[in-house]
């Protein structure tokens, strides 16, 4: 009989009854710790232990076989060469799930190791058994008093003890150590309703812990401690069951650094770097990805505590004018808008402001404050009523009673108006007079840097706008451009397919390219760039040369027949004695294309999230400048268009000197369509490159490209 993995899993996380195997009363045993924990589980706690009847006065089991049930969970504390037997024991009792403590499994690369974990999870995954581990650290169900982890002095009292409403965050750490260590945010007022340590992942992993967290009404937000995944689109997967109920998932990805990437035949192919690729699938997916561990908690706290509303714009208030200068530089920096307050609200701010200080937003309220406390609320009160004020910032200087006293009324203000109050600890007094009220309140959220907080603003208008990035879209490609781009690529010879090769295929999925004139001596390119007129573009047309530019394979801008011929043969002897392995078959005479933006597009088949999608600066200086965003494909025109807009000199698309602003949504389009090539071929095409795309205005035109097909 076929046992029922998803309903196992459910027992395994929710469980009524624990058996820990490897039960002892030797102090400090992973047994003696983890009954210690469980001494306040809300269900029934089974011993086991071939070699007792009883420990510390309570009874013990010799076997699960000897067990009046079959437990939901076991717990492993027991050596590695114990590990495989226990599985089988635990299939056979109809245990749901099973947590291993033991190390020395696929985590040391031995090649036995690793043949024993896979054995153990192929007997735990036949027979229906859910197993996280091993090498874990165990997790904790906090609304169960529920603790199956060796782990000790995790101040699991103040946990259980919260109230309901405040168990906000689930935590599910790939690192055990990590992620229980965030539990100690409990001492100083954060809460959480579950925490899981994933360890070696050979069957539970992460994407399984945050679809089981999604759907659990006690967790508000997860957060997420990210290492890898060898499926990342089990992670998408996932990211989107929580984004569908409408729960922020926050990640933080450690080994965030590209080293050690393989070289890539084409630009686009180096560019795709794996964790740009996690960010941008985790956004598509309606995640939010945040850059430090120390920024995970206090963002999944933000977004526990922030309320849906129209505002997109922050106010700022600040009893300093240098702390409110440093606010509107990170606002800056993540291009958080601070509308400026409408002439009414200025008028309201000026009763109250002291002349030396600023009505703008952010208004300095100056110190004046500590005599007259109403201002300071009339002024907050003023910015929270305006609609276009989505949240309230204030920074938070001195730790002392003065400045504790308005954290509730603050507060008080953001529940009756619908926005959420921020404030950024600026006393070097870390855990001073007011750090535990301000994470107490209920609509109120600590931040330690300025930096920190207008990112978790940024991220949560990206949040409320997830239902553009994550709803599903039709093809942009025409209907048979598979069957005509497997054709083409079908009946291409070689693995290096240049310019002229490559053109059609794209031209099979809606992309505009430029037409071109074919010659095998100076005499023909002369008179097809006589024919095209004048100024004309030569291109080197030889099989097997990835890079034209760099065999002296490209000549820009020639206006007449002579200097048609003499790049000529120029050209021929370049690369001839550059690149002698190469097929030259001649020339490409092309009209020169209008001046415009130069944008790369392409991508490549990565061994571990498949086919991926690159958009970028492009031209000559792609490598160079490096400003690209990748993402798995296909993609949407709605994610395309937010990975142009992550781009850092986005801007050179709203018009530079005479040149017109690009059609961004033109612009986006064929990165989807190109995305949809990439899908569509994973299995052939191992790396594409098209640069540059020229980009004036409405007109997306590819002028080169490069597929480089794989091999076998």
């Amino acid at each position: 009989m076929t046992r029922d993995l998803d309903a196992n899993l459910a027992r395994f996380f929710a469980p009524r009854s624990i058996a820990v195997i490897g039960a002892s009363e030797r102090a400090g045993s992973f047994g003696q710790r983890t009954q210690e924990n469980l001494k306040v589980f809300d269900g029934t706690v089974y011993l086991v232990n071939p070699g007792r009847d009883e420990i510390d006065g309570e009874k013990c089991y010799r076997s699960l076989a000897d067990l009046p049930e079959a437990p939901d969970c076991a717990v492993i504390a027991t050596p590695q060469p114990t590990v495989e037997g226990l599985i089988e024991e635990c299939v056979a009792r109809d245990v749901g799930g099973a947590v291993v403590y033991a190390s020395g499994f696929a985590e040391i690369g031995d090649p036995d190791a690793i043949a024993l974990q896979d054995r153990i999870a192929a007997k735990a995954r036949a027979g229906g058994l859910r197993l996280t581990g091993p090498n874990t650290l165990g997790y904790v169900h906090f609304g169960l008093r529920a603790a199956p982890t060796f782990m000790a002095d995790l101040h699991l009292d103040l946990g259980f003890e919260a109230p309901p409403e405040a168990r906000t965050i689930g935590l599910v750490s790939q690192s055990g150590a990590l992620g229980l260590a965030l539990t100690q945010g409990m001492l100083t007022g954060t809460f959480f309703s579950h925490v899981y340590t994933c360890g070696n992942s050979c069957d539970v992993d992460v994407a399984d812990c945050i679809s089981y967290l999604a759907q659990d009404p006690t967790c508000k937000v997860i957060a997420c401690n990210f290492e890898g995944h060898a499926n990342p689109l089990r992670v998408r997967d996932a990211a989107l069951k929580a984004s569908a109920a409408g729960k922020p998932l926050v990640i933080y990805k450690m080994a965030q650094g590209e080293g050690g990437a393989s070289a890539a035949a084409s630009h686009t192919g180096s560019l795709a770097g794996s964790h740009e690729a996690y960010r941008t699938m985790f956004e598509n997916a309606g995640a939010v990805m945040v850059d430090e561990y120390e920024a995970l908690l206090e963002t999944a706290c933000f977004f526990a505590k922030a309320r849906p509303n129209n505002g997109h714009g922050v106010a700022v208030v600040a009893t300093s004018g240098g702390a409110a200068i440093m606010a509107a530089d990170a606002a800056e920096k993540h291009g958080v808008p601070l509308p400026q307050p409408s002439p009414e609200l200025r008028e309201r701010l000026a009763a109250r402001i002291p002349h030396f200080g600023s009505t703008d937003n952010p208004a300095d309220v100056t110190a004046q404050v500590l005599n007259d406390m109403g201002a300071l609320i009339d002024c907050a009160e003023g910015f929270m009523e305006a609609e276009e004020y989505g949240a309230f910032m204030i920074p938070h200087l001195f730790a002392y009673p003065t400045s504790t006293v308005r954290i509730p009324v603050l507060d008080e203000l953001a529940a009756k108006h619908g926005k959420v109050v921020c404030t950024v600890w600026l006393s070097a007094w870390l855990e001073g007079p007011g750090q535990r009220d301000l994470v107490d309140a209920p609509n109120t959220v600590l931040f330690r840097s300025n930096d920190r907080c207008f990112a978790a603003f940024a991220a949560w208008r990206r949040w409320l706008d997830r239902e553009r990035l994550t709803a599903e879209a039709p093809r942009s490609a025409p209907q048979d451009a598979h069957e005509t781009a497997s054709a083409l690529l079908g009946s291409a010879d070689g693995s290096t397919l240049g310019e002229r090769a490559a053109k059609p295929i794209l031209a099979a999925y809606g992309i505009t390219t430029v037409s071109e004139r074919t010659a095998a001596d100076a005499d023909s390119a002369r008179a097809a760039a006589d024919d095209i007129g004048y100024p004309v573009a030569m291109k080197l047309d030889a099989k097997g040369l990835a890079h034209k530019t760099e065999a002296g394979g490209v000549a820009l801008g020639l206006n007449d027949g002579d200097a048609v011929e003499a790049a000529f043969a120029k050209m021929i002897e370049t690369a001839t004695a550059s690149a002698p392995d190469a097929t030259i078959d001649g020339v490409l005479i092309q009209k020169m294309a209008a001046r415009g933006v130069e944008i790369v597009i392409g991508g490549k088949n990565d061994p571990v999230f498949g086919p991926m999608v690159v958009v970028g600066i492009g031209g000559i200086l792609v490598e160079a400048l490096r400003d690209t965003v990748v993402a798995p494909a296909p993609v949407t025109p709605a994610q395309a268009a937010r990975m142009i807009d992550r781009l850092q000199f986005t801007a050179m698309l709203d018009g530079v000197r005479d040149l017109p602003a690009v059609d961004r949504a033109a612009l986006a389009d064929a990165v989807a369509r190109v995305s949809e090539m990439l899908a569509d071929h994973s299995g052939v095409i191992a790396e594409l490159d098209i640069n540059p795309v020229i980009c004036r205005g409405g007109e997306i035109v590819a002028v080169d490209g490069l597929i480089i097909k794989q091999s076998g």
